[in-house]
This record gives structure tokens, sequence and C-alpha cells, in this order.
């Protein structure tokens, strides 16, 4: 299992909710209120520290834990709807999940 990770603009939420759910046996997904700033070469440093702690833009970050042959697919998704070739596109990465369990399921304590 993986987990993908992607922090992208808010109005592509919909889109990229309706291409998930065509996808089969698509696992879900948890969505945060974000906010940052990335890194753009050129651009002149904020100017005083109000500044600096309000130059952030809203984002969204989804997190969906996958098995490793649904993570092609959902990556796909995530860079034809998001992908415009313009800076704050967003980011996506993929990292290994060694243990999942669903709480609703028995389990044993692990001491």
């Amino acid at each position: 299992m993986k987990e993908i990770k992607a922090v992208v603009q808010p109005f592509r939420l919909s889109r990229i909710r309706d291409a998930f759910r065509k996808i089969p046996d698509f696992p879900g997904m948890t969505v945060y209120k974000a906010e940052g700033s990335g890194y753009h070469p050129g651009t002149p440093p904020a100017q005083g520290i109000r500044a600096e702690l309000t130059d952030y833009s809203t984002r969204v970050r989804l997190e969906i834990v996958a098995a490793d042959e649904q993570i092609e697919a959902l990556w796909g998704v995530l860079h034809d709807v998001c992908h415009s070739g313009q800076a704050g596109d967003g980011v996506v990465w993929v990292t290994p999940v060694t243990d999942f369990r669903r709480l609703r399921e028995p389990g044993k304590i692990r001491s």
C-alpha cells in the first residue's frame, strides 16, 4: 500500500472528486484546508513581518491510502485535472504505508 498526498488549488476539488469516483474501488480521501507558499524564483521577498505572515495562498491537501496498483490512476487524475503548466498548480507525492487497519475491524492492542 501507498499514501498519495497532494496540495492543490481549492477550485479544482469538485473535478478531482468527480474523476476519482469513476475509478473502480476508489478507497476514499481525506481533505484538509491548507495555506502555504511555494518557491517562486525571482519573486522579491515580502517587506516586513505583517506581509510575511499574510503571504499565503489558500489550498487543499488531499490524502489517500490505496493499493499499489491504484496509485498510477490516482496520480493521473490529479495531473489531468490540476495541471495548467503555471506556477501554483500544486504538488503530489507518494510514500509507502507499512501498516493499515480500519478501526471498525477487531484488532489486537500493541504494547
